[in-house]
């Protein structure tokens, strides 16, 4: 993000690629790129594509508009599910010769168009780093007029995984919870934000890990029916065993395993409350409860359920 804001004080580019896994970057480096632009009139010079209208017929046709009554036109193409290969192609032969007039911003959440990194700018949109996130938000909540304590900015960012999307949505919560405090504590994040999925995956397999079954099963009643937590689980113990198999350097796990690189440091230190044979019998366990999930021989909760006790007692 400070490398597009850097590089749209020198030049506008007529191509701009976000990807990442962090949405509310995608939305301030368009924010960004629009201000730069001193786009005017957007309800002529300003299109938008999604999947209700999108066909690369249209967005070509859009990108060779004239701007009227301003400097630059800008065409959005958002988070687009199904590209196919004649899309890429007529996507493709454009950026070979854009239209100097026109500003393209691509936001490819689902990494589906990769191929054009060198023929666009690319914006990386993944999670910020512990440093710049804890300097982001604070920030954040000063242009509200409130502080956050040292230890309610580690739990928040704990709470919500890194992800600045989630954060955002919590501050004016917190903002607002109490206007004669001016200072937010790691009490109101405790009881005011909820913790992401990923968050409570880890504090469970965490629980499992060090064998406290009684803490596991507390965990997993209270999230046994959240979506899409049982993918959540299995994926967390398949990368423990790939991790206890590898000798790669952590930034190289964490871009095989498409994760980021805290992440994999997180996770190396549970690998340690196994074997390398235990984490080989749980891949196999998680093979067998997802095949029996699939086929309807269980059903999800009383999987989660044979699955983490079986890992406790193997």
């Amino acid at each position: 993000m400070k490398k597009l804001k850097a590089g749209l004080k020198e030049r506008i580019d007529n191509c701009y690629l976000f990807e990442g896994d962090d949405y509310e970057l995608f939305c301030r480096g368009y924010s960004m790129i629009l201000r730069a632009s001193g786009l005017a009139i957007p309800e002529i010079n300003l299109a938008i594509f999604d999947d209700e209208n999108y066909s690369m017929k249209a967005v070509i046709d859009a990108c060779q508009v004239m701007p009227m009554g301003t400097e630059y036109r800008v065409v959005l193409l958002k988070n687009i599910e199904k590209f196919n290969e004649n899309d890429k192609k007529m996507l493709a032969n454009y950026l070979k010769l854009p239209i100097s007039t026109t500003i393209l911003i691509i936001f490819d959440f689902y990494n589906k168009l990769s191929t054009l990194k060198n023929s666009c700018t690319f914006v990386d949109c993944n999670r910020f780093d512990r440093a710049t996130l804890s300097s982001v938000v604070v920030n954040d909540f000063a242009k509200k007029n409130k502080k956050i304590s040292a230890e309610a900015l580690e739990c928040l960012i704990d709470y919500c995984n890194g992800y600045l999307s989630r954060i955002v949505c919590e501050i004016d919560k917190l903002v607002y919870y109490d206007f004669e405090n001016s200072l937010i504590t790691k009490k109101m994040i405790e009881e005011l934000v909820a913790k992401d999925n990923e968050v409570v995956v880890f504090q469970l397999t965490e629980a499992i890990a060090t064998r406290k079954a009684d803490r596991a099963l507390q965990i997993l009643e209270a999230v046994k029916k959240e979506m899409g937590i049982f993918g959540l689980i299995i994926n967390h113990f398949r990368r423990l065993f790939f991790i206890s198999i590898s000798d790669l350097e952590d930034a190289q796990l964490a871009s095989l395993l498409n994760v980021k690189e805290y992440a994999i440091s997180k996770q190396k230190a549970q690998v340690k409350n196994f074997s390398k044979m235990q984490l080989k019998k749980i891949y196999a366990l998680l093979e067998e409860v997802d095949y029996s999930i699939k086929s309807g021989a269980m059903l999800q909760e009383n999987a989660l359920y044979y699955l983490v006790l079986s890992i406790l007692y193997i």
